[in-house]
């Protein structure tokens, strides 16, 4: 089941983000770390209606913020559609005892029909460019790779931007 997240969540969306980093530090991949993603993100989805989670039998097991919000490091990409339908998936992430069986498909599946409901014009995100099991991901599922943005407090390392048109 998909819901929206409630501060009740926190800990367990903390402890699954956690583990995420620590399985992508094993594999040198250094997307998220301690500061990011942080319990303040995270409450300010919440605060937003922005954060959904995936329960499997009563239990959290991942999470997706999907918000109207352009951040600013967006707005000198090329987007393949205008900037005011729009929007953007943050910090999808599946526990790692439960990666491998299509979680993290269903939650895109949720993201796409969610913004298709909606009347969004497109969906937009960024993976980091280290992270090759990310962006097969979402070429698979038809985003098209546009430009790179950068987050210092997170790599030296940019981030591709993908967008799917609606």
């Amino acid at each position: 089941m998909i819901r929206k997240a409630t501060l009740k969540d926190l800990d367990a969306i903390l402890k699954i983000t956690k583990s995420c980093a620590e399985k992508l530090i094993s594999k040198n991949i250094f997307q998220w770390n301690d500061s990011y993603p942080s319990r303040k993100a995270f409450k300010n989805d919440i605060h937003n209606d922005w954060l959904y989670v995936r329960e499997e039998k009563g239990k959290v097991i991942g999470s997706i913020c999907i918000s109207d919000f352009m951040d600013e490091e967006y707005i000198a990409v090329k987007w393949l559609s205008t900037n005011n339908n729009n929007i953007y998936i943050h910090r999808l992430a599946i526990d790692p005892t439960h990666q491998g069986q299509g979680f993290a498909q269903k939650m895109m599946n949720f993201a796409e029909n969610f913004a298709k409901k909606n009347d969004y014009q497109s969906i937009r995100l960024d993976t980091f460019s280290m992270n090759s099991r990310n962006q097969r991901f979402y070429k698979q599922r038809g985003y098209k790779k546009l430009g790179s943005i950068f987050f210092p407090n997170q790599s030296k390392e940019p981030f591709y931007c993908y967008e799917l048109v609606l």
